[in-house]
């Protein structure tokens, strides 16, 4: 609401607390007058107050650093809803054979002149 909205509704509850000498069945215009004086007292004071919290803050500069994590393996647990995986196909391991390497020669410098 704010300080415009508190100082509308005091001039309205003004207005039908002490203006209006007319009178409706089953509804007190004074009443309800004095009830928007007070509310609109309420939204003023509380608005005054929300504001001079406001303007009191202080203002730091904050710098996030960020450092990569290192290679730490963790366990992760297997929730116990899942079925079980089915068993892993092993396939037999063939031995490695050598492959001869040749070697190269390294490239000559050209004559000097």
């Amino acid at each position: 609401m704010g300080i415009g909205g508190g100082i509308a509704l005091l001039v309205i509850g003004a207005v039908l607390a002490f203006g209006v000498r007319d009178s409706i069945d089953a509804i007190d215009l004074t009443m309800i007058g004095y009830i928007c004086m007070g509310a609109g007292a309420l939204a003023l004071i509380l608005a005054l107050i929300v504001n001079a919290q406001r303007s009191n803050t202080s203002h730091r500069e904050v710098i996030d650093q960020r450092v990569a994590p290192t290679a730490v393996p963790t366990a992760t647990a297997v929730p116990t809803t899942q079925a079980p995986a089915a068993p892993v196909q092993q396939v037999p391991v063939q031995p490695v054979r050598e492959v001869p390497v040749q070697q190269q020669n390294p490239p000559q410098a050209p004559p000097a002149v």
